[in-house]
């Protein structure tokens, strides 16, 4: 299985730790979106895409690289993200990515989130949020997560 991470990790490194946690998993490279070789992406069985949470939504970096996709048959992806905060059910941030994927080509198979360290303006003050998340067992379910896709997708890979 031939698998590529996206990430944008901005603010204190949650993000790519956790990236690159799933990426040992999944022996996949963790590549911010400037980096991508799209024809390496093309080529993937399973490609992550994860950010931050900024004001309820993913970084405008990857959002605007997702979008930038030109639409073709693709593999399967996920959608990961760190936050202060649990997704809110009356707005949703994974689902909006997960949707434009989807009309890009890719057949969105899951989500993982976890909490992290937060200093947005009105938590800055007095230190941030949930300091020193991700945690181990943050980390450790990350990994668990890319076990299980691993598991899921396997060898397999799209028709030629």
């Amino acid at each position: 299985m031939k698998a590529m991470i996206v990430c944008v990790s901005v603010s204190h490194g949650n993000t790519k730790r956790i990236a690159d946690a799933m990426g040992q998993v999944l022996r996949a490279p963790v590549v911010a979106p400037e980096q991508v070789d799209m024809e390496e992406l093309s080529d993937c069985d399973l490609v992550g895409f994860g950010s931050g949470i900024f004001s309820m939504a993913f970084h405008p970096r990857l959002r605007q690289f997702v979008e930038s996709l030109p639409k073709e048959e693709r593999g399967k992806a996920f959608v990961f993200a760190t936050s202060g905060f649990p997704e809110a059910r009356f707005r949703p941030y994974t689902r909006p990515v997960a949707r434009v994927l989807g009309q890009k080509g890719f057949d969105v198979v899951d989500t993982f989130s976890c909490r992290a360290w937060d200093t947005w303006l009105p938590f800055k003050p007095v230190g941030g949020i949930r300091k020193g998340r991700p945690d181990a067992a943050d980390l450790e379910a990350a990994r668990t997560f890319a076990e299980g896709l691993r598991g899921r997708i396997g060898g397999a890979s799209r028709p030629v």
